[in-house]
C-alpha cells in the first residue's frame, strides 16, 4: 500500500503528507495537541484520532486528496484554458492543490467531531467525567476550527460553482452522519427492510458525496466540461463506494475463525443476502 502511495505521489509530484501542515503546524492547532495531552489515561476516542494523524500519515492519511491531484492530472487543462499552462506545476493548477487541501480538511474535521462520546453512556473505566466532558469541548471546538480553515480556503478559490458543490458535500455528511447515528442507538433491533439502493444512498451521504463532488469541483477549477465533470464526479462516488463495501466485507472474509468482529447488518453483505433471500428467511436465519 506505501508502494502504491509513493507512485501516485510522484505522479502528483506532491508529497502529500504535506498537504494539511501549513494548518497543522499553526499555532491554534499545537495549542489545541497541547490541550489534548490532557486526555492521555482516559478512552476518550479523540486520543485514537490524534494518534492515527501522527502513526498513520504515510498510510492512510490524504487518500481524498491525493485521488482529486491525480484525476487533476489525468484530466490535464481544458481547452479553454490552454493559455493558462504556465501556472501547472506537475500537470496540476494551484486552485486544484488547494482543494485535495481542503477536501483532506472537511474529512479530517469529521473525523474530530465524531470522537465525541455519549456521557450518558460511560463506564468508570472509561475516564473522570470531567475529562471525558473536557475531550467532548476540544473535539467539538477543534474540529469546527478545522471546518473553518476549509471554508476559508475555499472562498479564496473565488468560484462559486466550487463554493456550492463543497458546501453541499458537507451538508451529505452532516445528513449522513445522523442517519448512522439514529441506526447505531438500535443494535438490539433488527434493522430496517433496506435494499441495495437505499444502502447506496445512505453510503453515498456519509461516504462518497466529498470524493465525488471534489472530483467534480477539480475538473471546474480547470474549466471542463459538464461531460467530464460528470465523469469526475462518478469515479469519486464509485472509488469510495469500493472502498466502503471492501471495509463492510471485512468481518466476513477474516480467516480467524474465532474473531467475533460486530457487524451491521446495514452493510452491504447482509443487505444483499436479505435480497437474495427474503425478507422473513432472513429474520429467521438471523434470530437462529
Amino acid at each position: 500500500w506505501s508502494q502504491v502511495v509513493s507512485e501516485a505521489e510522484k505522479i502528483v509530484g506532491y508529497p502529500t503528507s504535506f498537504m494539511s501542515l501549513r494548518c497543522l503546524l499553526s499555532d491554534e492547532l499545537s495549542n489545541i495537541a497541547m490541550q489534548v495531552r490532557k486526555l492521555v489515561g482516559t478512552k476518550h476516542p479523540l486520543l485514537d484520532t490524534a494518534r492515527g494523524f501522527v502513526y498513520d500519515s504515510r498510510n492512510n492519511l490524504q487518500m481524498r486528496g491525493l485521488v482529486v491531484l491525480l484525476i487533476s492530472k489525468a484530466a490535464g487543462p481544458s481547452s479553454a484554458e490552454l493559455s493558462f499552462q504556465h501556472n501547472m506545476v506537475s500537470g496540476i493548477y494551484s486552485s486544484q492543490r488547494s482543494l485535495a487541501e481542503i477536501t483532506e480538511l472537511i474529512h479530517t474535521a469529521f473525523l474530530v467531531h465524531r470522537g465525541i462520546v455519549n456521557i450518558g453512556e460511560l463506564k468508570s473505566c472509561d475516564g473522570p467525567l470531567k475529562d471525558m466532558q473536557f475531550g467532548n469541548k476540544m473535539a467539538v471546538l477543534s474540529g469546527d476550527f478545522l471546518l473553518a480553515n476549509a471554508c476559508t480556503s475555499l472562498a479564496q478559490l473565488q468560484n462559486t460553482k466550487v463554493v456550492e458543490l463543497i458546501s453541499s458535500a458537507i451538508g451529505d455528511l452532516v445528513q449522513g452522519i445522523y442517519y448512522e447515528n439514529s441506526k447505531s442507538s438500535e443494535e438490539n433491533c433488527l434493522t430496517d427492510d433496506i435494499g441495495i439502493s437505499t444502502w447506496k444512498e445512505q453510503v453515498f451521504l456519509s461516504h462518497s458525496a466529498l470524493l465525488a463532488k471534489s472530483c467534480q469541483a477539480a475538473m471546474e477549477l480547470a474549466k471542463h466540461s459538464t461531460e467530464i465533470q460528470d465523469m469526475a464526479f462518478q469515479y469519486g462516488k464509485h472509488m469510495s463506494m469500493s472502498h466502503k463495501l471492501h471495509s463492510d466485507l471485512q468481518p466476513f472474509v477474516k480467516e480467524s475463525s474465532s474473531d467475533t468482529t460486530a457487524f451491521s447488518l446495514n452493510s452491504a453483505p447482509a443487505v444483499l443476502h436479505q435480497e437474495f433471500l427474503g425478507r422473513e428467511a432472513w429474520i429467521k436465519q438471523i434470530r437462529e
